[in-house]
């Protein structure tokens, strides 16, 4: 099932199919504003309803689901659950604008574009040339954060572990985003991202550079509480050798070379999910 969920979500938001209204943010934003507001998410109770509610549901749902019609709705519930967690059409759409904003050599466009792609960090670059490698950076933790580490859970833990991964995310997100102190929701989300980060970042490793990937992999990973975005970020620019700044007022070379490796990051661990199920090891 995973093996399969996986791969119909991958098309399904290659092809931008699903309705913006119906990816996961958005449904996210209508379940914050109907059932929670700054009262109730100021405390450690209303913080953690909020949080496992939606992953209680989806759980619920999947094991009332398994066995029926020869498990095809429990399948088909997977494949929605996936897809739905995959869909992230805004960032897709905030890149390029990035992208083509570099190529006509708006800088100041380039900035503003690159600032909405991860609201947890404001750009700190020296000159526009080196923005084009923190949006690579920035790039390759986006692949990790909601693609990666989405996969990884669902692949171990089912639909709800994906659902409550994202969700922990979105109000870590928002929990930066509007400025508000909500208890337990970072920390929750650092514990969530421990062993996942290195995992996924290993995977940056095997699809670059070996040595100089491993090296740096090293030095930051085992160190327990290193912050996931730097094991994760700072590996992939170390198995990536980057190209030199061009001419152009802000590069994309290296924001396109670090592309390239989460790509082949993303199809390794696809390669991986499938051999594990040949061998069963993955249901």
């Amino acid at each position: 099932m995973a093996l399969f969920s996986l791969l119909v979500a991958i098309l399904v938001e290659r092809l931008k199919l699903l309705p913006s209204g119906w990816q996961f943010d958005s449904l996210m934003v209508r379940y914050h504003k109907q059932f929670w507001d700054a009262k109730s998410l100021a405390s450690e109770f209303g913080v953690v309803m909020a949080l496992a509610l939606p992953a209680v549901v989806v759980f619920v749902v999947s094991h009332l689901l398994q066995g029926m019609l020869f498990d095809l709705l429990s399948l088909a519930f997977w494949v929605v659950v996936s897809i739905i967690c995959f869909s992230h059409q805004h960032l897709r759409a905030v890149f390029k604008q990035y992208i083509q904003a570099a190529c006509r050599g708006d800088v100041q466009a380039c900035y503003r574009y690159a600032g909405q792609l991860d609201c947890t960090e404001c750009i700190d670059v020296v000159d526009e040339q080196d923005l084009g490698k923190k949006v690579g950076q920035t790039v390759a933790w986006i692949n990790y954060r909601y693609y990666g580490a989405v996969a990884l859970f669902l692949i171990f833990f089912g639909p709800a572990g994906a659902v409550l991964y994202c969700t922990v995310r979105f109000f870590s997100d928002f929990n930066a985003k509007q400025c508000m102190d909500m208890p337990l929701v970072n920390d929750l989300l650092t514990i969530l991202d421990w062993l996942p980060s290195r995992v996924f970042s290993f995977g940056y490793v095997l699809s670059g550079q070996f040595s100089s990937g491993l090296q740096a992999w090293r030095q930051y990973s085992l160190h327990l509480n290193c912050e996931a975005k730097t094991i994760v970020t700072q590996t992939a620019v170390a198995a990536e050798s980057l190209p030199e700044a061009g001419n152009a007022p802000v590069s994309v070379q290296s924001t396109l070379a670090l592309l390239a490796l989460s790509k082949r990051n993303f199809v390794l661990l696809l390669t991986l999910v499938s051999v594990l199920t040949i061998f069963g090891v993955v249901n």
